[in-house]
């Protein structure tokens, strides 16, 4: 099989591309991103390309899957750059593995996709994908999600397959998740779990994570099964204020959600931080998934638990893991973390 993953050097991406050397039907891997990384990997070449603009149809010809996971969540002051890239970028990968007669495509969707839902008990893909209004990156999960409905219902030979994950992390995304969510003002050995000593305590912050690899390898067995439609990808437990405070040794403080949500806005406005106040709407808002049907038809076990995920990438951060790739890569930050400051924290890239 040749596959081309689109979005290659990310936290998930790079998670697939080792799933992927290790997978004996597959024969050789494109991975296209718009900044060429060092890494080096069996199987796989790397060509340049922003599904925004460049044209994608020669890159992903003669592929036997299409797997796009490019996504922008900074800078999300530039409202219409997001969208280029999110919106517009998903419709032109669509389009190019429509054009070259690719006959799998795999998309990288997200428990972010889904409408407002519960938190006592978990939903399965048959919750509406409507989004969390308040959240830009739920609106745009949730119009690609449209975009895609369309394009299986006029191309009905093409196996299309969805993953709405959870949360996900691994040590080696820890600069880039820090880069992209809590900026250069995060004092990263604060981090230590000894140094917590203080949860949150918001009844609907009830949220699923996952491990980066343990994502990977559910990638690579819908790209190399016969499985469609979407699957929900989460692991357990649940994480909530009361295992939160468990995991890290901390005590809960009860926060009311206005005073939560005035802080994140406050800060965001000043640009104290990079993260618009639509991401703790999204957290509080999204459902619980239940990953059953990926366990049945695809066969995915999760190999680590949520809480080790989420340890994992805690650790990363205050050590300040990284991989040699852009997104990921601690050396972009520059000299006492300049580069992220100089972007505004959210203005630009």
């Amino acid at each position: 099989m040749r596959i081309v993953v689109v979005g290659a050097t990310g936290n998930v991406g790079t998670s697939l591309l080792e799933a992927l050397a290790d997978e004996p039907r597959v024969e050789s891997v494109l991975g296209l991103a718009r900044r060429l990384p060092e890494l080096e990997l069996p199987k796989v070449e790397w060509a340049r390309a922003d599904v925004s603009r460049d044209d994608l149809v020669p890159h992903v010809r003669g592929a036997d899957c299409v797997v796009h996971l490019a996504w922008k969540i900074q800078p999300s002051r530039a409202r219409d750059e997001l969208r280029m890239t999110n919106v517009h970028g998903s419709s032109r990968v669509f389009h190019a593995a429509a054009e070259a007669r690719v006959p799998a495509l795999v998309y990288a969707s997200s428990v972010g996709a889904y409408s407002p839902g519960p938190k006592d008990r978990c939903v399965d893909e048959s919750w509406p994908t409507n989004g969390i209004r308040a959240s830009l990156y739920s609106r745009h999960k949730a119009e690609v999600e449209r975009i895609l409905d369309r394009f299986e219902r006029d191309r009905p030979e093409t196996r299309v397959v969805r993953l709405r994950p959870g949360l996900t992390f691994k040590r080696e995304a820890a600069s880039g998740i820090r880069r992209l969510f809590a900026g250069p003002f995060l004092p990263s050995p604060l981090l230590h779990p000894r140094l917590l000593p203080l949860v949150p305590d918001l009844p609907r912050l009830r949220f699923q994570a996952v491990h980066s690899r343990d994502v990977g390898e559910a990638y690579r067995m819908a790209i190399v099964g016969d499985a469609s439609g979407p699957f929900n990808v989460a692991a357990e437990p649940v994480l909530d204020p009361p295992e939160l405070a468990r995991l890290l040794g901390a005590r809960r403080v009860r926060i009311p959600e206005p005073l939560a949500r005035g802080a994140m806005t406050l800060t965001w406005r000043l640009r104290l931080q990079p993260t618009p106040p639509g991401w703790l709407e999204l957290a509080l808002g999204v459902p619980l998934l239940d990953a059953s049907r990926a366990r049945m038809e695809l066969g995915w076990e999760p190999q680590r638990g949520a809480g080790e995920a989420l340890l994992e990438v805690l650790e990363g951060i205050r050590q300040g893991a990284g991989a040699p790739t852009p997104p990921l890569d601690p050396s972009r930050n520059g000299p006492a973390r300049v580069r992220e400051l100089a972007g505004g924290l959210g203005s630009r890239e």
